[in-house]
């Protein structure tokens, strides 16, 4: 029996939602590390050969979120087997994938399987709305199935072990700021709720209805955090882009799995 360790970055909760849902088929003792509340204060953890890692992440521009490399730096393996997933809103994983299944390999992790799966998109909640939906749980479920039957046939034969390839390009893809920054509205109460999770420090504790757009990624976390609605996108550049970008991803895709 494997310990689970669940890591997760994920600001409208459905990376959390898809790391949970493959961590629930697993029995025994799990640790849990949320990278959006704990950013930048996970200290040195180190993960033996008897303990499972389950990571995901949303993609960002068809990367990793930068801004977790630091508290991925702090995840170290001693021949761990690791679960590496990433999520995103229905146009394109790209190189994410490969890009944390890389960063664990350097890490002394050892992926057994691997998924790329979609949920509603964090910035236009019209694409893939309400993604993962019951056909992404069991696909999600099926996913698991087959990877708790090669965790055991890898505990039996720890010899035979082979290197699972994922997509992606070296060079990664180039990060594409986004020019979408929420801001508050009048339904701002200024509870310092947005201030308090923002992992960039973008929103002032003092004055929360300040944003400072250097400083946002766009992670969305404030706007899904609020309990007022008081977070949202400029509606003159949102609209537009809300349709286009639906437009251009109204085609379903469907979950990918290597193992």
């Amino acid at each position: 029996m494997f310990k689970v360790s669940e890591v997760f970055f994920s600001p409208g909760s459905t990376t959390k939602k898809v790391v949970k849902e493959i961590s629930s088929k697993f029995d025994g003792e799990k640790d849990c590390y949320d990278l959006l509340k704990e950013h930048n204060k996970i200290i040195l953890q180190e993960f033996q050969e008897d303990e499972l890692l389950i990571i995901g992440l949303p993609v960002f521009s068809g990367r990793i979120p930068q801004i977790v490399k630091v508290d991925l730096e702090n995840l170290k393996g001693n021949n761990t087997l690791a679960i590496p997933v990433v999520v995103y809103g229905n146009r394109d994983y790209d190189d994410a994938l490969l890009e944390l299944k890389e960063i664990l390999d350097k890490n002394g992790f050892k992926t057994i399987t691997a998924g790329a799966f979609v949920a509603q998109h964090s910035i236009f909640p019209e694409t893939a709305k309400n993604r993962p939906d019951s056909k992404d749980l069991e696909k999600i479920n099926e996913f698991t199935t087959k990877t708790i039957e090669k965790i055991e046939d890898y505990t039996n034969n720890k010899e035979n072990f082979k290197e699972i390839t994922v997509p992606g390009n070296k060079p990664y893809r180039e990060i594409q700021g986004v020019p979408l920054k929420p801001t508050s509205n009048k339904n701002c109460t200024e509870c310092g709720t947005c201030a308090t999770l923002c992992p960039t420090k973008a929103i002032d504790i003092e004055n929360p209805k300040s944003t400072d757009g250097s400083k946002c990624i766009t992670c969305t976390a404030c706007i899904y955090a609020c309990p007022e609605d008081a977070r949202e996108f400029n509606k003159l550049m949102f609209v537009p882009a809300s349709k286009l970008f639906a437009k251009k991803c109204s085609e379903r895709k469907e979950p990918e799995f290597f193992y």
